[in-house]
């Protein structure tokens, strides 16, 4: 590894900022300096990790000078403003917001499906979206065993997904304040913002599309997703229907997917074992179960596919991506 290696966190006191600092520190990730950086309105805040206090800087454009990796949680406007700034003084970029997810010049990657890609980036590296991260890994081994024909999805996803804003919300809400939009989320469902692209879609569905054909490199894979908010707080699931060109053997996926990395097999219904955004509170796994065939289709199964949206659909997912740049270096310098 390089003798230096200077670390930034954008956007640190928010929810996923604070949690990558965590799995920074769980993960015992190496870095020289550790900058943390966020808005005027946050700056001046102390934060404390690596049993140390951070004190928060306000993010400027002076704010990359000597900064080797940045992880970016500041939302779509910050990025699209600081991620060049940060890439043209040197720094690695690797954004959590949909700002530069379909930039043709930008990866979107899942460090279990599409490692290789990182290394096409000119400065910028993009997360994608929480769900779509989650489903990756499981369409991406199954494709390479059985061919994807089509993909349904349905996602169930925690109120965390729109941020501590989406929390304070629901909180809010159920301790008897007014919803301060269209529809409540307390003891109710929301769908995301419509999409201005496609009026019939949320921008969430969007997302899912897009991405995941562009992370498994198939783009004219049929693909189709409701998205759709629960009043809980933290957790994502998604119901999802899968055809293939291939015949398929049930107990041979569910081998497949047990050896999967990062991905662990919850499956017994029989004793009501099955994964839920609970019981995955706090883990990087991606979990799966009620995995079965469709009858009604030719090679088909429906599956269930569970991921702390936080944690594995954000903030770990963009320290993995990190943790393969480091690993590279640390190659390269052997």
């Amino acid at each position: 590894m390089q003798n230096k290696l200077n670390l930034a966190v954008v956007g640190a006191t928010g929810l996923v900022g604070r949690t990558m600092l965590k799995v920074l520190e769980e993960r015992n990730f190496p870095f020289t300096d550790l900058k943390l950086l966020a808005s005027a309105r946050s700056a001046g805040q102390n934060i404390e990790c690596f049993n140390q206090q951070y004190t928060v800087l306000e993010l400027d454009e002076n704010s990359f000078e000597d900064v080797d990796i940045a992880l970016f949680s500041a939302g779509g406007s910050t990025s699209r403003k600081y991620a060049p700034i940060a890439a043209k003084a040197g720094c690695i970029v690797i954004d959590n917001s949909s700002a530069w997810r379909m930039d043709d010049n930008v990866p979107l990657v899942v460090p279990e499906v599409n490692p290789e890609d990182i290394w096409l980036h000119k400065g910028i590296i993009a997360n994608p979206n929480c769900s779509t991260i989650q489903l990756m890994p499981v369409l991406n081994l199954l494709h390479k065993k059985y061919t994807l024909k089509r993909v349904v999805c349905s996602t169930y996803q925690s109120i965390s997904g729109a941020g501590q804003a989406g929390v304070d919300k629901l909180l809010g809400e159920l301790e008897g304040n007014k919803y301060d939009t269209k529809h409540q989320i307390a003891f109710n469902t929301m769908f995301h913002a419509i999409s201005d692209a496609n009026k019939d879609y949320t921008e969430e569905e969007l997302k899912m599309v897009n991405e995941t054909r562009k992370i498994l490199h198939l783009e004219s894979l049929p693909v189709s997703f409701t998205c759709v908010r629960l009043p809980i707080l933290g957790g994502h699931a998604e119901s999802v229907n899968i055809e293939f060109d291939n015949p398929i053997d049930i107990a041979e996926i569910k081998q497949l997917l047990a050896g999967g990395d990062g991905i662990e097999v919850v499956d017994d219904l029989e004793h009501e074992i099955y994964p839920t955004p609970q019981s995955v509170n706090g883990k990087d796994e991606i979990f799966v179960g009620r995995i079965r065939r469709d009858y009604s289709a030719l090679n088909a199964i429906n599956l269930w596919v569970v991921a702390d949206n936080v944690r594995k659909g954000a903030a770990t997912n963009a320290v993995q991506i990190a943790q393969e740049i480091i690993s590279a270096w640390n190659a390269a310098t052997e």
